[in-house]
């Protein structure tokens, strides 16, 4: 299996997930003509994209749905809620999606996809877990609190993209609206990078070897900020040797090959 975001942020949100012979993306929250721009800087191309996956409806998520389906005849599949809030909203009003079932696993060429239920403040936001022979990638972006549920889909994966979207100081130090700052904060928020890392160092098993770290907020964290309460955390648990990649809206993330790990 093969990793790369192609896109994590307020602005946009796009992850690429492939095998010998299937090619997903994991929502599609940059236009199609940024989409395929970023799928080039890794060599691939969108003509060869099977399907695209939604988490949930928010715009970030799902903004270039519509035209990658219109232009490409790329399958969409995503939930019941998450159909429903891509219907109500102007970005994805006409697009047709394949349903799947929370909690129930999907198959989409060689790779199988188990969606499972985060605390988020949309329709019916999911995580992911893919699997495709010996490897796991878990993928959980929006996230407002840690939950058994995510501890357990976590827990044996070689690969996780997890978010670290704020410092909580820098959150409350913001010049943002009182009432954003609740939100963020709530349990139906996003995480931030303290409880992130502790997640993380909690559930690490053997087989974990790498991290790339999402949705981090320009302007309540930084790659600084976020690096750094990682790696101490993750070293205080003697687990140095996971690997701590950022991403960002702006630019491709490191692609990550699992076929040589065991």
């Amino acid at each position: 299996m093969n990793l790369c975001v192609l896109a994590s942020g307020s602005s946009g949100n796009c992850t690429f997930i492939s095998t010998e012979n299937t090619r997903i993306l994991i929502d599609a929250g940059l236009s199609a003509k940024k989409t395929t721009e970023r799928l080039a800087v890794i060599g691939e191309r969108i003509e060869d994209i099977d399907a695209i996956c939604v988490t949930h409806e928010h715009t970030d998520h799902i903004a270039g749905l519509r035209v990658l389906q219109k232009k490409h005849g790329i399958s969409v599949y995503a939930n019941a809620g998450t159909i429903d809030g891509i219907r109500a909203s102007k970005q994805g009003g006409e697009v047709e999606c394949c349903q799947f079932t929370t909690g129930a696993m999907f198959e989409i060429g060689d790779v199988a996809l188990e969606p499972f239920s985060i605390p988020h403040d949309a329709y019916e936001p999911v995580g992911f877990l893919l699997r495709s022979g010996p490897h796991s990638i878990g993928l959980a972006t929006d996230v407002g609190i840690v939950t058994n549920l995510l501890r357990e889909k976590l827990r044996e994966c070689h690969a996780v993209v997890i978010e670290a979207n704020h410092d909580e100081e820098l959150v409350r130090a913001s010049p943002r609206p009182w009432s954003l700052k609740q939100r963020i904060l709530s349990n139906q928020g996003h995480l931030s990078n303290r409880a992130s890392a502790e997640l993380i160092a909690e559930i690490a098993g053997e087989k974990l070897s790498h991290l790339f770290l999402a949705h981090l907020s320009s302007d309540c964290n930084s790659p600084t900020h976020a690096r750094h309460m990682f790696e101490t955390i993750l070293a205080k648990a003697g687990l140095e040797r996971i690997r701590v990649s950022l991403t960002s809206a702006g630019s491709v993330s490191d692609f990550l090959k699992l076929e040589n790990i065991k």
